[in-house]
Order: C-alpha cells, then structure tokens, then sequence
C-alpha cells in the first residue's frame, strides 16, 4: 500500500513534494519544504484564468494521466493538492474565494487561457468517468458552481466567437462597399453621359 502510495502522487506528479517523507499516508516536511512548494504553487496560479476544484477519489493512475493528458493538450495543468498546502498559496490571490471547498482529497486544473476549454474537457470526461466530481469553479475570479461550468462547457471557444465576430462584421462592411461601389459606378455613369451630352452639343454648333 506504502508503494502504492507512493506510485499514486509520483506518476501524478503534482505538487511535488520532493524530498517529503510519508507517515501512515500522510506527507510530512519540513518548514523550508513547505515553503518551496508554497512557492512554486503560487507561480502556478499566477495570472490564471480559471481554476477547477475536482474530487478524484475513485480514479485510478491510468484514468487521471489521460485527464491530464487531454488538459496539458490545451496548456492546462492539473495538480493533486495538499489542502493546507494550497491554502497557503491561495492566501492574497482569488483563489483564496474557494478556501471553504479545499476539503477531501482535491485536485485543481488551472488554466490561464480560454475558461470554456477548461469546462469542456472536464465535462467531457465526467461523462466517461462519472467518479470524477466537479466541486466548484473559479472562472475570472467569480465563484462558479458545477452547473454553472456545466453550461460554460456548451459555449463556442473564444477562437470560434472570435470568427464568428468577425464574420458578422465583415459581411456589413461588404454589403457596405458594395453599396458605394455601386453609387460611384452611377456617378460615374451620370458624369460620362453628361461629357459625351457636351460632345454632341459642341458638335452641332
């Protein structure tokens, strides 16, 4: 089980605790150690966009590194958190808004990017593993409850609003220049006709 354990949290490898010795299950270290992974946490969260607070209790080794795998295809990370550990880093930051849900056995997936592709991927997965539980959100510093995330997940990403964007305002500004086009091509049209009206009229005197 010891083995295990330690197999669990290494293959995981999310706030390391590197050189941490276990007790009945439990990590113990040392102040300096404590301070250095409060530290590296804290560069974590810098300037995060969103962050997810997920109990994954029930998964096993292979199931959370495909999460991760899929979270890390879109630069989302996903760390498995000392709940005191991370207390600690979340002090002055939004992520101190989630201290009452840093209960139970945590993990968090930070992303720095679009909140919507955060929602989507763990919503996705929750369909195909039901043991992983979405406790709560964080998204643009607002306190975000799973339903919340659920519909967030059914959004277009940024990129397609975007194009979207984009394209409804590019067809305006064609119809537009079509439109002016099409006024100079008579104006256009009125002043030849009035050239070619003076040509005759010079002729016939």
């Amino acid at each position: 089980m010891f083995k295990k354990r330690i197999g669990f949290y290494s293959v995981i490898d999310l706030l390391v605790f590197r050189e941490g010795l276990m007790k009945e299950g439990a990590f113990v270290v040392n102040r300096n150690e404590k301070r250095q992974i409060v530290e590296d946490f804290n560069k974590k969260i810098e300037g995060f966009q969103a962050a997810v607070l997920t109990h994954y209790r029930g998964l096993n080794v292979e199931q959370m590194n495909t999460l991760r795998r899929r979270l890390r295809e879109e630069n989302i990370s996903y760390h498995v958190v000392k709940n005191t550990m991370i207390k600690l880093a979340a002090k002055g930051t939004d992520l101190e808004k989630l201290n009452d849900y840093f209960k139970g056995p945590t993990a968090i997936a930070i992303s720095h990017g679009d909140p919507v592709s955060l929602a989507k991927i763990l919503s996705e997965f929750v369909k195909i593993q039901p043991q992983l539980e979405i406790k709560v959100g964080l998204v643009q510093g607002r306190v975000t409850p799973p339903d919340e995330l659920k519909a967030l997940a059914t959004m277009p990403s940024r990129e397609i609003l975007m194009a979207q964007l984009l394209g409804g305002i590019q067809a305006p500004a064609q119809a537009l220049a079509g439109v002016i086009l099409s006024g100079l091509q008579q104006v256009v049209g009125l002043l030849q006709a009035r050239v070619d009206q003076l040509a005759e009229s010079e002729k016939e005197q």
